[in-house]
């Protein structure tokens, strides 16, 4: 075991893959400084962050955390009752609740729709620059691509889908400048979240959240609580909705942008895709397994002393599992620094293991193959505008993603 690690100062925001490759060589668990300065325990190798992420004993429940230690986002209740916050039974009635709409059949049938909107940015881009141009490739297509998708999927109106990417970009990237605005956008989402939902009591559409909304009032359930194996409190409803928009749109954003970014820094994959475009489904697994959208699993709670490659966690501390360490580990994958669209990256963490394992694994996955593909047709000479040092990327331990991709076509 190594201690006393402050993943700031140690350069994980500015050269998270590097620092995670010195952490995982030098011990398997580490004692840290988490992201709000308070203590935790981070663990990097891969066979011990995957055994971990199924390990009944680390809770998500943050009622089983210690005074003191980290815990993640600070929401109000009607927020923060999802699925990221909750054990068996809770998290298996609620996940079964909305897993059908999630599940790859369904989302396959969201093919068509996806690709007519890929088109429709690209027309965009072709419509404002000509055929040849530049543009920020993550303002003007990768965030709202997925934005959009989720949008419509759950039934919000144009009009808020700006703000709320405003939102969740000041929670998952606070700015230490505005200490504020994290407080405000969460107060503006409360507001934004209970208006929907009123809204759509009064006019249901055909649309997942009408869908959820049915099955809260039909079942009768009043105020809170949480029995019943097909029943919703209203804080549930609130925060599963918050959950499935944020989640839905902050991790695809950024995985599409990292792809991207990959690939132009690779012109021999980028090549070699273009050559055969049916490789993109598996060329996913590598882009999430090389540089996916989350560093950090959902922070955990032992609820009793847990041993974990010979180091024992005591209960109620924050544990912290590294996806991304894990993902590089090379006791799993030979030669794991490099992007190698050719190997078999099936068993990579990125999108969880267990029964947390991702929902919207299977919608972002084909937005991100879709999102590639109209690229690929459409923009045969896009490359990157700049030097690749230049690119600024999220403040942010939890996430990664870049604040935005210059590029030429």
């Amino acid at each position: 075991m190594s201690t006393d690690q402050d993943l700031v100062t140690d350069g994980l925001l500015t050269h998270p893959y590097a620092v995670y490759d010195r952490l995982r060589d030098t011990a398997p668990v580490h004692r840290v400084t988490g992201p709000d300065g308070s203590p935790a325990w981070l663990v990097t190798r891969y066979d011990d962050v995957r055994e971990a992420l199924a390990n009944p004993l680390l809770s998500l429940d943050k009622r089983h955390a210690l005074p003191g230690g980290y815990k993640g986002f600070a929401l109000p209740p009607a927020l923060d009752a999802n699925l990221l916050n909750m054990d068996p039974p809770d998290h298996t009635r609620i996940r079964r609740l909305v897993g059908r709409a999630f599940t790859t059949r369904r989302v396959e049938q969201l093919r068509a729709p996806i690709r007519r909107t890929a088109d429709h940015l690209l027309d965009a881009l072709s419509t404002n620059g000509g055929p040849h141009g530049g543009t920020d490739l993550i303002a003007a297509y990768a965030a709202p691509l997925p934005i959009t998708v989720i949008c419509d999927l759950l039934g919000v109106p144009d009009g808020h889908r700006r703000d709320f990417r405003a939102w969740t970009d000041v929670l998952v990237a606070p700015d230490p400048a505005r200490p504020q605005a994290a407080k405000e956008a969460v107060v503006a989402m409360l507001g934004f979240f209970t208006q929907l939902l009123a809204d759509k009591r009064k006019e249901p559409a055909d649309d997942l959240l009408s869908d959820l909304i049915a099955v809260r009032d039909e079942s009768g359930s009043t105020g809170n609580d949480r029995a019943g194996s097909d029943r919703l409190s209203e804080d549930e409803l609130m925060s599963l909705a918050f959950l499935i928009l944020f989640a839905g749109y902050e991790n695809t954003v950024q995985l599409i942008g990292t792809a991207v970014l990959a690939l132009l820094q690779h012109p021999d994959q980028l090549a070699a895709l273009r050559a055969d475009p049916t490789r993109l489904p598996a060329a996913v697994e590598e882009f999430v397994r090389y540089d996916g959208p989350a560093l950090l699993a959902i922070r955990r709670f032992p609820l009793e002393d847990v041993t974990i490659s010979d180091v024992t966690v005591p209960a109620g501390e924050t544990v912290l599992l590294s996806l991304a360490a894990a993902n590089r580990d090379p006791r799993r994958f030979p030669d794991a620094d490099r992007f190698d669209l050719g190997r078999d990256a099936t068993g990579h963490l990125a999108l969880g293991h267990g029964i947390h394992y991702c929902l919207g694994a299977p919608l972002a996955r084909l937005e991100t193959e879709i999102a590639l593909a109209a690229l690929l047709e459409r923009l045969p000479d896009l490359k990157l505008d700049g030097d690749p040092g230049d690119l600024r990327w999220r403040p942010s331990l939890r996430a990664r993603g870049l604040l935005a991709l210059p590029v030429t076509y």
